[in-house]
């Protein structure tokens, strides 16, 4: 089977000596593949289908088949009750759709005034429009940034990934403390709802403690110079990852 191209006969080889370029895929393969990349990002567990359909709002009967694809393509790893994963590949493809979202997320924000919860699907849009001459300008413009808006590591132009040292709050023993990484823009109802709690990157915050049969968690923390405490259910817990104090 042929692999997924886009129509465009220019379009360079993707097994081509050079760095893949994402471009000879299809929208759709791009985001199978950085779906994949980005469910992996911050777990050991391979991405499962459903979860999967659950990410690109499709049905998983439509995710088994666009896998199956993609994997005769050489580009994704599948063993039916194992999961989804990535060859070196896809990998590849992947970390270039990656850097492209999180610099255009970044750029939305410092210099068009976006707030953190609206950037995603906006750069899921663009991400797919820009070339790489401009996604290297928009680079160079910010200053070569580490991060995005969501503490998200953005990948370098050769493909590196420095990741933080970070854990999930709810990790955290009764009294730690660590400082906000990471904080995951799945729900933006959540980005929301922390950021006007004042809960943002770069804060440090402790766990205060927690009550188990509610699932939830007390925090601590200082927003502006004053002392602030809330309870988060799990799943918003979920959301953030600190790094140990």
């Amino acid at each position: 089977m042929a692999p997924e191209l886009s129509t465009d006969p220019s379009a360079p080889d993707p097994s081509g000596p050079d760095r893949p370029d994402p471009d000879t895929l299809t929208p759709v393969a791009q985001d199978y593949l950085k779906a994949v990349w980005s469910a992996l990002e911050w777990s050991d567990d391979r991405v499962t289908t459903g979860q999967l359909a659950d990410r690109l709002g499709v049905g998983p009967s439509t995710v088994s088949e666009t896998v199956r694809r993609l994997a005769d393509q050489g580009l994704l790893e599948h063993e039916p009750y194992r999961g989804v994963g990535l060859t070196a590949l896809g990998r590849a493809h992947a970390l270039v759709m990656v850097r492209r979202h999180r610099l255009i997320e970044t750029w939305l924000v410092r210099e068009l005034g976006y707030t953190w919860d609206e950037v995603h699907d906006e750069a899921e849009r663009l991400e797919h429009a820009v070339s790489d001459l401009l996604v290297e300008r928009l680079d160079d413009r910010l200053g070569r940034p580490v991060r995005d808006p969501h503490g998200d590591p953005i990948p370098t132009a050769d493909g590196c990934v420095v990741r933080p040292d970070a854990v999930p709050l709810g990790a955290l023993a009764d009294g730690a403390s660590g400082v906000v990484a990471r904080i995951s823009d799945a729900d933006p109802d959540a980005l929301r709802r922390l950021a006007g709690l004042g809960i943002e990157l770069d804060v440090p915050v402790t766990v205060t403690g927690r009550r188990e049969r509610a699932g939830t968690l007390a925090l601590a923390w200082q927003a502006q110079g004053v002392a602030r405490a809330t309870e988060l259910d799990a799943l918003a817990a979920s959301r953030i990852w600190v790094v140990p104090a």
